[in-house]
């Protein structure tokens, strides 16, 4: 267990980072909705589903999400930070979706509330990886899905900001799959190729 201050520092952090980004956020990715698009799509969201998109940004992912739920499902974003809210307002992505300033680490959900969650960018941004993957988890009915995406690959990602990837990385299949096995999801699927990353996972029952 970790104290609070340390935990504050995190978040600050991250609000931080994402906050000054927000504004042209979307200007910065701008293509990159058929990518979201087709990711939500894998997760086989069926009409009348639940399902939320744990650290949702300005909320690229609530159309797809709620396309595939239909208007009778419930579509939840989540997101640690105000200006990032903001934005998918401006966006007009609060109509797809219900947007709830948050912390996907401590949900405000019941146990096994939820038929999916969709991650986009999310597990380089979780502070115990372990503990935040099985809060999601918990959230989760069993046999409930989890997607774990980015619009580009590790290879491309680490490009753009500079560095190399290592085999330390958790989003490398053999950290991956094991991180996710403790926190009771199971590894289903796994794409890293220059066009994206998507990481498939079922809750374990």
């Amino acid at each position: 267990m970790r104290d609070h201050g340390h935990m504050a520092d995190d978040h600050t952090q991250v609000q931080e980072f994402f906050g000054v980004r927000a504004a042209d956020w979307d200007s910065r990715f701008p293509d990159d909705g058929p990518a979201y698009a087709a990711a939500v799509a894998e997760l086989g969201l069926r009409a009348g589903d639940t399902v939320l998109d744990a650290g949702c940004g300005t909320g690229r992912a609530l159309p797809p999400l709620r396309d595939a739920v239909g208007p009778t499902g419930a579509v939840l974003g989540v997101d640690l930070t105000p200006e990032m809210l903001e934005a998918a307002v401006r966006a007009g992505r609060d109509e797809a979706g219900q947007l709830l300033l948050g912390d996907v680490t401590r949900l405000p959900l019941r146990m096994g509330s939820l038929d999916a969650v969709f991650g986009a960018g999310l597990i380089s941004h979780l502070p115990e990886p372990v503990e935040n993957l099985r809060e999601l988890a918990r959230v989760v009915r069993s046999g409930g899905q989890l997607a774990l995406f980015h619009p580009i690959g590790r290879v491309a990602l680490a490009a753009r900001q500079g560095r190399q990837i290592t085999p330390e990385d958790l989003r490398a299949e053999p950290q991956l799959r094991p991180l996710l096995a403790g926190a009771g999801w199971r590894l289903v699927s796994y794409v890293d190729e220059d066009s994206r990353f998507l990481a498939l996972a079922v809750r374990e029952g």
